[in-house]
């Protein structure tokens, strides 16, 4: 029998006009067929309806051939983030979408940030040292602690060759300002760019890598008391300095350690001279002014740039609310590894020591100099979408970290042995062990 239409002028058959109909009109799961059965004494049944109950002024089929209907379209589901899936752009075009001019390095403006820095370590020395009041010592030792920090961050451009486009330059420079803290420039920059080329690779980074379950079960207690435990763990730099980290072997001093190639044996020989100078100026420096004088002046804000140093290293490789993964053998690739670093805001600390919160497009490429990073983060954001993670809105201070960072310590012990891509698991028997040490 023919499909037969109910309309203002009774039953007919379904025009050729009218599409098949989706049987997604249908309020239950199971296709419901309505069949009329036609008088066998009239060959059509003339249902008259009354229009002004028609209110739709629609036409229904009056049988529904559910075999020729479309399968229901369902609502796709969203998905959630894999971070560990390979992105769907590549490192040609994040570097597209950075302005020509971020890449440009003038060494005139990088050196007016070092003479600002210097001025104000030497400034605030002679004023505490003037004022020599123990209400203005912790404050003194706090901002310099954070501009020695600050110094670090210049030589570090050095080191990337982003400060200036003359080696001479760079090299100069980054000694004087890493000698003046006590970091080995050559040693520290021959090792970070390890770091960079291998960030995100389980086995071959350098600096904060994950250790695997079996050399976390390696480690002596003390060891690992020190490694997990705050503020402890904020102490680590001059230590991995002289010896690096868990299963890793050699010194940033020693030309002949495995982080070193033949080639590069007077560079690391020379770094560990001026560093050798330095503190033997800081020796004498103790006899002429005294050990508690140098105590105030140097000793304690050098501390502190220590945690600074370790405290925004680690957690821009650390403490994302989402895990994020880490890579070996085949899965690992330059761009994967590198999208795995955070971006951090610390407040008005941001200026004081060179935008280094802006860390995720800096580890892509660190030939941009800190001066136009802001910038060129904010022209990748677009092509890196759901893979560039914002950073937490600080208040005047990062006190919002300091959470995080205490998080993170306690859960991100060590990854699997096995796997390409392995996310950081928790110990939970390790604070039962540190307690039992302490004991």
């Amino acid at each position: 029998m023919a499909n037969l239409v109910l309309s203002e002028c009774g039953v007919r058959p379904l025009p050729r006009i009218y599409a098949t109909p989706r049987s997604s009109f249908l309020s239950t799961n199971k296709p419901t067929s309505f069949k009329f059965r036609q008088s066998p004494s009239s060959s059509s049944l003339n249902l008259r309806l009354n229009s002004r109950n028609w209110a739709l002024n629609v036409s229904t089929p009056l049988t529904v051939d559910s075999s020729s209907s479309p399968p229901i379209e369902e609502e796709p589901k969203t998905q959630r983030f894999d971070p560990g899936a390979p992105p769907p752009f590549n490192l040609a075009d994040i570097r597209a979408a950075i302005p020509k001019h971020c890449w440009v390095k003038n060494p005139w403006k990088s050196m007016s940030y070092v003479v600002r820095d210097v001025a104000i370590v030497f400034a605030l020395a002679a004023g505490a040292a003037y004022l020599n009041n123990w209400l203005v010592w912790p404050l003194y030792w706090i901002a310099q602690g954070i501009m020695f920090w600050a110094l670090f961050v210049l030589g570090h451009d050095c080191g990337h060759g982003s400060f200036s486009n003359d080696p001479r330059l760079n090299s100069v420079v980054g000694h004087l300002l890493h000698s003046s803290i006590l970091v080995p420039y050559h040693g520290w920059r021959i090792s970070h760019r390890t770091h960079h080329q291998n960030h995100g690779h389980v086995e071959n980074d350098e600096s904060w890598h994950p250790m695997s379950e079996k050399i976390y079960k390696g480690l002596d207690k003390p060891t690992r008391f020190f490694r997990f435990t705050l503020p402890l763990v904020m102490l680590a730099y001059p230590f991995y300095l002289w010896a690096r980290s868990p299963g890793k072997k050699g010194s940033h001093y020693h030309p002949d350690s495995d982080l070193f190639l033949p080639k590069e044996r007077n560079d690391v020989l020379t770094s560990t001279a001026w560093w050798t100078a330095m503190a033997a100026l800081l020796v004498c420096l103790n006899f002429v002014m005294g050990p508690m004088q140098m105590l105030k002046l140097y000793v304690i804000p050098y501390w502190i740039n220590v945690m600074w140093l370790d405290f925004v290293t680690y957690l821009h490789h650390h403490g994302h609310d989402d895990k994020l993964p880490w890579y070996r053998g085949k899965e690992w690739s330059y761009l994967r590894g590198g999208l795995t670093t955070l971006d951090r805001d610390y407040g008005l600390i941001n200026n004081i020591h060179h935008d280094v919160g802006t860390h995720v497009i800096h580890h892509l490429f660190p030939q941009i100099p800190h001066y136009h990073l802001v910038e060129a983060t904010e022209a990748a954001k677009p092509v890196l979408g759901k893979y560039y993670r914002e950073p937490d809105k600080s208040g005047p201070l990062p006190l919002h970290l300091l959470g995080i960072l205490a998080k993170s310590i306690k859960e991100d012990h060590f990854v699997s042995d096995e796997g390409d891509v392995v996310y950081y698991e928790a110990d939970p028997d390790l604070y039962g062990q540190i307690k039992v040490t302490a004991d």
